[in-house]
């Protein structure tokens, strides 16, 4: 009697201060949240780069010299992708600048908003006619416009100092991983040092098939927006740089569901510079029915297809797979995590879903197994 009271007071005692700890974090969380997403982030890093340090360590026998062979070979190669991608676009502003002059821009602009207008339901036709401050609807779109290029700027130098402290985060992880792996597994007491070593290798591997299952993924989206963009050239659309979009969608599907959206800008963009001044694809029409001047539409189209095969069936299946989890629990985590914490959340979802199935594994194994320690 008096050992089931002491359990019960135990279970009480952890239960307060696991509330008490909860209740602590809620507090902190959003002075220290910054600081956990970029020592996460580094922490990825450090996973997709460990084997090449590794492999360059054990040929050159230096920690330190590897980590920079490899950091910088990373840079130079990120550099010269979005090197070469705003040279190749600057040069064709730079002809469609000189290709068309400022007359030829108000009139193309003129023909579309007609083509729009003369779409709409008669209702909205008459809206629009019957609005005659256009000039000042003008103006408030245009410092909109402003508006949000500032706030643009701002984020680009949030996002910018954030790369940067990752940056810095994952080259110290690079060049002490095992360092820190080895004072974590001193920590370990002895009676549970292999359940303990398990767990952590089990944990490592987790979350290194699950980069390997996202980069399958970003692979794939690459794959398939390369091929929609050719097929959209045979139909006319006289899409260039489309390697180039098809690298920005996949690496920006890391970001689950973000991806195709972000390759649809540069292609739009690119459609309307190449295109402004052609009747043909002025007049273009999605299905014949619906107008799509420039193509814009056939590719957001194109674009949505290619997020929703990516989000419903190459995700939950390479991603699942990658991490031992079934196709209906990655979707419920990517809903979950996307809730909470939006993008982000979605992003880590399925790691930590993999992490979590791992702890409860070795939980489980501990509590059936446990007269044997």
């Amino acid at each position: 009697m008096a050992n089931r009271e002491t359990n019960y007071l135990q279970l009480i005692y952890r239960l307060a201060i696991g509330l008490i700890t909860l209740w602590f974090i809620s507090i902190i969380w959003p002075y220290i949240s910054d600081v956990v997403l970029m020592l996460v982030f580094a922490f990825l890093f450090t996973t997709v780069l460990l084997s090449s340090v590794d492999a360059l360590e054990r040929k050159i026998s230096h920690r330190g010299l590897s980590v920079l062979a490899v950091v910088i070979i990373l840079i130079g190669g990120i550099g010269v992708f979005i090197g070469s991608f705003i040279s190749q676009i600057s040069q064709q502003a730079t002809e469609f600048s000189n290709r068309i002059d400022k007359d030829t821009l108000t009139q193309e602009f003129k023909i579309i908003g007609e083509d729009i207008a003369d779409s709409m339901p008669t209702f909205l036709q008459n809206i629009i006619s019957s609005n005659d401050d256009m000039a000042g609807k003008l103006s408030e779109l245009i410092n909109t416009i402003i508006g949000s290029l500032a706030s643009m700027a701002s984020a680009v130098g949030n996002f910018m100092f954030i790369a940067a402290m990752v940056f810095i985060f994952t080259i110290i992880l690079l060049a002490e991983y095992h360092v820190f792996r080895k004072s974590l597994v001193n920590q370990i007491p002895n009676k549970y040092f292999e359940l303990g070593i398990k767990l952590i290798y089990n944990i490592e591997k987790s979350v290194s098939s699950y980069l390997r299952g996202q980069f399958l993924s970003a692979a794939s989206v690459a794959a398939m927006s390369v091929a929609g963009l050719i097929i959209l050239n045979l139909f006319g659309a006289n899409l260039t740089l489309t390697f180039f979009i098809g690298i920005i969608a996949g690496l920006a599907n890391l970001i689950p569901l973000v991806g195709p959206f972000v390759g649809m800008v540069p292609a739009i963009l690119i459609a309307f510079m190449n295109n402004l001044g052609s009747d043909v694809a002025l007049s273009h029409t999605l299905f014949g029915v619906i107008p799509s001047p420039f193509f814009i539409l056939d590719i957001i189209f194109m674009f949505l297809i290619v997020q929703q095969i990516e989000g419903n069936f190459i995700t939950p299946a390479l991603v699942g797979k990658s991490v031992g989890l079934h196709p209906m629990i990655v979707m419920m985590a990517l809903l979950i995590g996307g809730t909470i914490l939006g993008p982000l959340g979605m992003l880590f979802a399925v790691p930590a879903a993999g992490i979590l199935k791992v702890i409860f594994s070795e939980i489980t194994f501990v509590r059936k197994n446990a007269h044997l320690l």
